[in-house]
């Protein structure tokens, strides 16, 4: 089905489906998963240690033969190490974002690297595409994490008609359905984080998943938008303290101070009161814990369904 698909020949994976690099939660077991179910797995390196980041890369070429990513975020003052252990193992492929990307490139390219910058305007694609990105992944505001402000409706075709290298979708899209919206705005793959947050093999707090399980209409909420940094997280305790907090104004170091180590607390203690358990709005929708090459399954034989009905 996928035999012509750009992404899919570039990354040399069955299917064009990505697993979001999601900090403290994007590990070598869920990355496996992901690559020997036919996608991409990625691990987050996010602001890991290092030597914490080096095992797992170790790890995942234990338990696949596939193509994994590895995701750098250029903020981190690891980073450079990060980019180093890119080459020391060979990672096939490196996403990156919040940062220059041409840090990444100029390191890789000539290593075989594939690398993809994760964007969110055309600003940003523009500057990924001249810096050499194969492709790049432009993610909506609907995601979890870190969030831009345009969602993924508008942004996919600002990214596509501006850029001549292959377009990864990622924000709001959970099934079939959803990755056969993204091809008719002119995406050649898609990114998920959320529903794969709810794969069998991914190594969070039981509470983590079940709260996605059981998330309703209109779940989440962005906060830290006043200080320049809006995350999208489920609604409780710790998100009603950040909404007072920007709504009086507070000093920024009061609210960073808040956030530090939330989304760990969350991923690794189940405290759902004062964790980060940071989603995307299609929580609401995703009610069931699978395998993950099970999740890749469903998305694929969705897609071919939509498509068939469309044709039609």
């Amino acid at each position: 089905m996928f035999e012509n698909n750009r992404v899919s020949k570039l990354l040399k994976i069955e299917f064009p489906i990505i697993q979001g690099a999601m900090a403290w939660i994007s590990d070598a077991t869920l990355a496996a998963a992901v690559s020997n179910g036919g996608g991409l797995g990625i691990i987050a390196a996010s602001s890991a240690p290092v030597e914490m980041i080096e095992k797992e890369l170790v790890k995942i070429q234990t338990l696949t033969d596939k193509p994994f990513g590895l995701n750098i975020m250029l903020m981190s003052p690891t980073a450079p190490a990060i980019i180093e252990l890119a080459k020391k193992y060979k990672v096939p492929v490196v996403t990156c974002g919040a940062g220059r990307p041409e840090r990444v490139t100029a390191a890789l390219k000539d290593t075989g690297t594939v690398v993809i910058p994760v964007i969110n305007s055309i600003k940003h694609a523009m500057a990924a595409y001249k810096a050499g990105a194969d492709a790049v992944i432009a993610e909506g505001c609907e995601s979890g994490g870190h969030v831009g402000h345009t969602s993924t409706m508008p942004l996919i075709p600002e990214i596509v008609d501006s850029v001549d290298i292959p377009v990864i979708a990622a924000g709001g899209i959970f099934d079939g359905r959803g990755m056969c919206a993204a091809f008719a705005l002119g995406a050649e793959g898609i990114q998920m984080g959320t529903r794969f947050i709810c794969a069998e093999e991914t190594n969070v707090h039981a509470d983590y998943k079940k709260l996605i399980i059981q998330a309703k209409d209109d779940p989440t909420v962005v906060t830290g938008a006043s200080i320049g940094h809006p995350v999208r997280a489920i609604k409780n305790k710790l998100i009603d303290t950040f909404i007072e907090l920007e709504g009086r104004k507070a000093p920024i170091e009061e609210i960073q101070k808040l956030g530090t180590g939330k989304l760990r607390l969350a991923v690794e203690t189940g405290d759902q009161e004062m964790g980060s358990f940071q989603c995307g709005e299609v929580c609401g929708v995703i009610n069931i814990i699978l395998p993950a090459k099970t999740i890749i399954e469903e998305v694929v034989a969705g897609f071919e369904t939509t498509r068939k009905k469309l044709t039609s």
